[in-house]
C-alpha cells in the first residue's frame, strides 16, 4: 500500500508532467479549477488548485474532502502511483471502477485530453 508521502510524491511529479506538457495536454492542463484527490485506502484528500498547467496542493486532510471541489477525484494510493508512473491505463482504471472522476461537463470534455 502507497504511504501518504508516496502519493504527495506522486502528486508533485503529476503537476511537472502537466507543466511539461504541450499541445492538447497543455490547453487542457491550463484550467482554472479547485481540485480535490481522495486517497481511499489511506482516507486522506489532497486540496489544491489546478492552475497555469500545475497542480499545486494547498492542504492535506484525514477523511473525505470537506468542501467540494470543482474536479474531484477518488482512487486507491497504489493506483494513484502506479498512474503517475505509467503502469496503470487511466481509461481502464476508470472504466473498471478503481479511479472516479466528478466534474462539470465542459470540464470532463477537456480534462479528456489529460486522462
Amino acid at each position: 500500500m502507497a504511504t501518504m508521502a508516496e502519493c504527495r510524491s506522486a502528486l508533485d511529479r503529476l503537476s511537472d508532467n502537466l507543466a511539461g506538457a504541450d499541445g492538447d495536454v497543455r490547453g487542457a492542463a491550463a484550467l482554472d479549477r479547485s481540485l480535490s484527490c481522495h486517497v481511499r485506502d489511506l482516507d486522506i484528500t489532497f486540496s489544491g488548485r489546478l492552475t497555469d498547467g500545475r497542480i499545486e496542493v494547498m492542504d492535506t486532510a484525514d477523511g473525505p474532502p470537506r468542501e467540494k471541489a470543482e474536479i474531484r477525484l477518488a482512487m486507491n494510493g497504489d493506483d494513484l502511483v502506479a498512474m503517475v508512473d505509467g503502469e496503470l491505463n487511466f481509461a481502464k482504471a476508470w472504466g473498471t471502477g478503481r479511479v472516479r472522476v466528478e466534474a462539470g461537463f465542459r470540464d470532463l470534455l477537456r480534462l479528456r485530453a489529460l486522462l
